[in-house]
């Protein structure tokens, strides 16, 4: 084993909720080689060409990436990790933050077909596909924009990718929809925490309306131009929103899981020309972060 790769504890972890092999010969060879390959080119970005020999062909690594990003494998393959670590008590739903991180978009990753992307091997349109690609220009250029959910220990329970232009606040919604961690015992996935914590760029009364209705307790400051409206419109302005400092200081905890996803350089510069292929890196990425102790 070297430096980045599965260790046996990782891999026995792991190994449990990766596709089979179904049929005479069998159809994926070499998984924890492959995962190894992927794991690499995740954590120094290289390009997927100049991967070491010791992973087999860079080809097949690429193509299991792809796929895997098009088809939900990941995806479930996170949220099976998720479910043993809730299963164990290793998740703190006491209090889960959320926010946004910009990802610089390297040149290579601009001018994708406008056509919908084709996956060899597999009939269907990719589920995280987008039309815009979750790129936009800004004064830096093109960027992206991840909007997460993550837990009291630093581990990320769900994400969302859009340009880079777009704004915190109505995104909120959206990403709070994915959250859903299954339970092994049977039943529906949990997908309310027991409390939120985001700061002032999340404070609108359609995200605060939407956080009652759920019954979500949260802590979400308000900022000075929306306590200035309300005041001014007296009676009819509502109640002043409760703010609890103590459980504020936790919100660096999602700012600390950011900077543990952005540790990867794929995922701290996007390289990939499509979204759904930058969503599996970017969730590949949480899984490492799941697998750790």
């Amino acid at each position: 084993m070297r430096r980045g790769d599965l260790s046996d504890t990782e891999w026995t972890r792991l190994e449990p909720h990766l596709p089979k092999n179904v049929g005479r010969g069998g159809r994926w060879k070499s998984h924890r080689r492959v995962l190894n390959g992927i794991l690499f080119r995740q954590r120094t970005g290289a390009p997927w060409r100049d991967l070491p020999p010791r992973f087999g062909k860079w080809k097949t690594v690429y193509d299991r990436h792809r796929r895997w990003s098009a088809d939900g494998t990941w995806e479930r393959i996170l949220q099976a990790l998720q479910a043993d670590a809730d299963a164990e008590g290793r998740i703190d739903w006491s209090m889960v933050s959320v926010d946004s991180t910009s990802c610089r978009a390297h040149q290579h990753a601009s001018g994708a077909r406008r056509t919908a992307p084709r996956v060899p091997g597999w009939h269907g349109r990719p589920a995280q596909h987008r039309p815009d690609e979750a790129l936009g220009r800004s004064r830096g250029g093109l960027t992206c924009k991840i909007h997460l959910v993550s837990e009291g220990r630093l581990r990320p329970l769900a994400f969302l990718i859009t340009p880079g232009q777009w704004g915190d606040s109505p995104q909120l919604i959206p990403v709070l929809e994915r959250l859903r961690v299954p339970q092994l015992s049977g039943g529906r996935p949990r997908t309310r925490p027991d409390h939120l914590g985001g700061d002032k760029a999340y404070s609108s009364r359609r995200n605060r309306r939407y956080l009652r209705r759920r019954q979500i307790k949260h802590t979400i400051p308000e900022p000075k131009d929306q306590r200035a409206n309300r005041q001014r419109r007296g009676s009819n302005g509502g109640r002043p929103t409760a703010f609890d400092k103590d459980r504020y200081r936790r919100r660096n905890e999602v700012e600390r899981t950011i900077n543990a996803l952005k540790t990867f350089r794929a995922v701290a510069t996007r390289y990939d020309k499509r979204a759904y292929v930058f969503h599996g890196t970017v969730t590949t990425a949480a899984i490492r972060l799941w697998l750790r102790a």
